[in-house]
């Protein structure tokens, strides 16, 4: 076959000319930029230790587009089966295209160094793979598995921090400045690594099912096996911003994770999480501290310059130099709540020495010394990654462009003028000197990547440990010569003061008031190409004047804080206030008045956690209808609501976020997200069907626990294309034949919610992933209670499918009103649209994944709206 051009020369492949007079150039890369900064080249120059011919090509490459890149998600086989697809189907029709240059298009390549290959990069930018049609069954499976959550769409230094910190699973993890969640979903995947399969190992354990896979025998069920094979570890993802931390609900809630919560809180003075006492020394009380803490701080983001182009303009030394304290702050705190022998990560999108290794060298210094804290060397970890090392001497330049290589320098010099120090300069922003005891620390353990090294962005990346307990020093103050004056000390003399306090108050264990950090936030990785999430971190501001707890012996009790109906592009429904319709009387069974909703003071609401009791009776009801096994916690079952009481949804969480979110009720722990949503209120047919459907987010975790007789097995590859490509078929009369193998399962199935495990035959490649889905069987039809998302990526995947799918009760509806109209008309195909077309016929909220079917009604327009609330969201 010839090699593809592009046809279209104006936006979106549009031409002046009429369609047919030939082809049009080639896709081309214009940059308009000038990509020029005096300063930022003068510091750089003189700052980092390359060799001229070096900073040549160093320059060269800061100035050229970033290349795409993105990684697959989720469970090892999972991820290795979407890789498969790009490698087999997209792969070979993406070298077929041609460039300007008369050279093809290079399919996108393994990152060499990231482990089993599953990441990728290619040097198409992301603009022309988003608009010229060659690339446009490429760019519909990237947009279509990122939806899922099968690819993450980030910047290939970005996926670096993750990698070093060692996560095992067990351990309990916290992300500090998480938002936008590229990092937050890695380490998220290490906490639940290797779970399915230690979860099938023990069902077979139990008798309940036969081996999946040929290499289960090598099973470790000595790796966090004590809860059934199910991760017991912990990932806290937080953020200073309340918005930005919605936007970490709406990344990581499509790995659908019960051992995962998100927080928003200014993570210089974080709070320390209480946990249930220990019943051999109960008078002691109990907070959590973490095996493992990443620390991606905000910063002034320069090694993204390829991406983010208005640096070159905006670009200024004071970025750098007002950030240093709140970066110095941040990794003390996570130090602090880091357990004996853990690991912290701390990382920035900077190549500047102030944020980067002044930071590690004035936190380890607050933290007692080297005796306490320690630098890992990782030069041997991820062979393939070209880096360079950290840097022992480095030089800063002032607001003015001045550049100073020491603090004695700056004392001179104040000394020999006016006496006033160079703006936002400190001496805890230059090498120590070696009559100090961090003098000799081994920075060139610090890793450095450079963007002409391996075609990325820049970034900076210090793994520390802690050796020992330790009170951290206050804060230094800026130390100068007599008489001398700083420049901008005054203004911010009553805050440092103020500050000193605060961490005092912390070390001590006293609760602490929240201050405002100053400063940019770093920009966000590029994870989330489709949305419109690719702005920058602005600000790291934090909620003023609510007391936190920050240390362990003291308790401050407060109210918990309902939640407050979020803007559209951050709105969440993991977080919405539900409408309270609960089963019985919503007062508290124990007679104890409901929570108060109570406004906090930085005015967003967030529902409460309220857990059920095992003995509840919409539990009770659930576990009767779907036969669940007994050896399933029935204690983990939580709502959000004030009054306590099912309304809408019921959530799961693993046990250590139940025991977190019900000992820090009160405390003033701003918990925005937590637990995967498991069963969700459906209008029954009759009474003897339960009014609770598992939601398919949580299928994964409940399905080897449900009874076989809400299980109906699938094996036929185009059994499975009728049920994701038409809705509702039916099985009246002979109808059910044409289900295949389920037909007669189907019919003979009770009404309700229940079960359809896909086990294909072996017969197809593509067609050999086990899932396990929920089925929603009606008077005469089914339906897969899939989002649309959800159906459009498996028939895309697994079908090449992109054609719309088929509602034929619509269809038939359509066609008797027209008949009854005196019009024969011809209907066509319904194409699912978005969750605001099935508001219109429907009129319901929260359109995701429901069915509306009124029970005693008869099947055809009823039947047809359930259907279009189940495929939307």
């Amino acid at each position: 076959m010839g090699r593809k051009k592009f046809r279209g020369g104006g936006r979106k492949g549009a031409s002046n000319r009429a369609q047919g007079d030939g082809p049009a150039p080639p896709y081309r890369s214009y940059t308009d930029i000038v990509k020029e900064n005096k300063n930022l080249e003068k510091f750089y120059n003189a700052a980092l230790p390359l060799e001229d011919e070096e900073k040549l090509e160093f320059w060269e490459v800061l100035k050229r587009e970033l290349p795409n890149s993105f990684r697959f998600c989720g469970s090892k086989g999972h991820a290795l089966a979407v890789k498969q697809l790009l490698e087999t189907r997209y792969a070979p029709e993406i070298v077929k295209i041609e460039r300007y240059d008369g050279e093809p298009v290079q399919a996108p390549q393994p990152v060499p160094w990231y482990p089993d290959q599953l990441a990728y990069a290619m040097n198409t930018p992301k603009h022309v793979i988003r608009k010229f049609p060659p690339f446009a069954a490429f760019q519909k499976f990237l947009v279509s598995e990122t939806s899922v959550g099968n690819i993450s769409r980030q910047e290939v230094v970005s996926m670096i921090p993750p990698l070093l910190m060692d996560v095992e699973p067990g351990m309990t993890v916290l992300d500090l400045c998480a938002a936008p969640g590229s990092k937050a979903a890695q380490l998220l995947e290490m906490v639940h690594s290797g779970e399915e399969a230690r979860m099938r190992k023990f069902m077979q354990s139990f008798g309940e099912t036969k081996s999946q896979a040929a290499d289960e025998d090598d099973v470790d069920l000595s790796v966090d096996a004590g809860d059934d094979g199910r991760a017991t570890g912990l990932l806290i993802a937080n953020d200073a911003d309340y918005k930005r931390s919605h936007m970490l609900v709406h990344q990581l809630k499509r790995l659908s994770s019960p051992n995962m919560l998100v927080t928003n809180h200014d993570a210089t003075l974080y709070p320390s999480i209480k946990l249930p006492r220990n019943p051999n020394n109960p008078d002691k009380g109990q907070y959590l501290k973490f095996d493992r803490i990443l620390a991606d701080v905000p910063c002034s983001g320069d090694g993204t310059l390829r991406k983010n182009v208005n640096l070159w303009r905006d670009w200024q030394p004071g970025n750098a130099l007002g950030l240093h304290v709140t970066q110095v702050r941040i990794l003390v705190r996570a130090l602090q709540m880091l357990k004996v022998g853990g690991r912290v990560v701390y990382s920035t999108c900077s190549m500047n020495p102030v944020e980067n290794e002044a930071v590690i060298v004035s936190a380890i210094e607050r933290c007692g010394g080297p005796d306490k804290i320690g630098i890992i060397d990782c030069k041997d970890r991820l062979p393939g990654l070209k880096r360079s090392t950290g840097m022992h001497q480095w030089q800063i330049m002032d607001k003015s462009g001045r550049i100073w290589s020491s603090w004695e320098e700056v004392q001179q010099h104040i000394l020999t003028t006016d006496g006033q120090i160079p703006g936002k300069i400190s001496d805890t922003m230059f090498a120590r000197p070696d009559t100090s005891d961090c003098s000799a620390l081994p920075l060139d353990r610090c890793m450095r990547v450079y963007a002409h090294q391996q075609d990325t962005g820049g970034f900076f990346i210090t793994v520390l440990e802690k050796k020992e307990e330790f009170k951290a020093k206050p804060e230094a103050k800026a130390r100068a010569p007599n008489g001398a004056t700083s420049s901008n000390g005054v203004e911010k003399a009553g805050l440092e003061v103020k500050m000193e306090i605060e961490e005092e108050k912390a070390a001590l264990g006293e609760p602490t008031d929240i201050l405002p950090t100053v400063g940019a936030k770093r920009t966000l990785d590029d994870d989330e190409a489709e949305t419109k999430l690719d702005v920058k971190k602005q600000k790291t501001e934090s909620p003023p004047a609510e007391i936190l707890e920050v240390q362990p012996e003291v308790i401050v009790e407060t109210e918990q804080a309902p939640e407050e109906p979020k803007t559209e592009e951050v709105k969440s429904e993991e977080t919405k206030s539900e409408e309270v319709k609960p089963e019985t009387d919503a007062t508290p069974k124990n007679g104890a008045q409901p929570d108060r909703r109570v406004k906090p003071s930085d005015g967003n609401y967030e529902e409460p956690f309220k857990y059920l009791p095992p003995d509840h009776a919409v539990i009770q009801d659930i576990q009767r209808f779907y036969k669940i096994s007994p050896r399933f916690p029935a204690d983990r079952f939580m709502v959000r609501n004030a009054t306590g009481e099912p309304a809408k949804a019921i959530y799961y969480t693993s046990a250590l976020l139940r025991d977190i979110l019900t000992e820090n009720e009160g405390r003033g722990v701003k918990f925005v997200h937590g637990g995967v949503k498991m069963f969700m209120k459906q209008d029954a047919p009759s009474a003897e069907v339960c009014k609770w459907r598992i939601q398919s987010e949580g299928m994964p975790i409940i399905e080897g626990y449900v009874g076989p007789e809400r299980v109906i097995r699938l094996t036929n590859k185009e059994t499975f294309r009728k049920l994701l490509k038409e809705m509702f078929p039916k099985f009246i009369d002979e109808d059910w034949k044409k289900l295949n193998e389920i037909g007669e399962r189907a019919k003979e199935i009770g009404m309700g919610c229940c079960l359809l495990i896909v086990e294909p035959d072996g017969s197809d490649p593509n067609f050999s992933e086990r899932m396990a889905l929920p089925l929603w069987k009606s008077f005469h039809s089914l339906n897969l209670m899939l989002p649309k998302e959800d159906r459009s990526a498996m028939l895309l995947r697994v079908f090449n499918d992109t054609s719309p799918v088929i509602n034929q009760t619509l269809k038939e509806s359509a066609k008797k009103e027209a008949e009854a109209a005196g019009t024969v008309a011809e209907t066509k195909d319904e194409v699912l649209e978005d969750a605001a077309a099935t508001e219109e016929v429907n009129g319901k909220d929260g359109a995701s994944e429901q069915l509306g079917e009124a029970g005693g009604e008869k099947e055809g327009a009823a039947e047809a709206k359930a259907g279009l609330e189940t495929a939307t969201s």
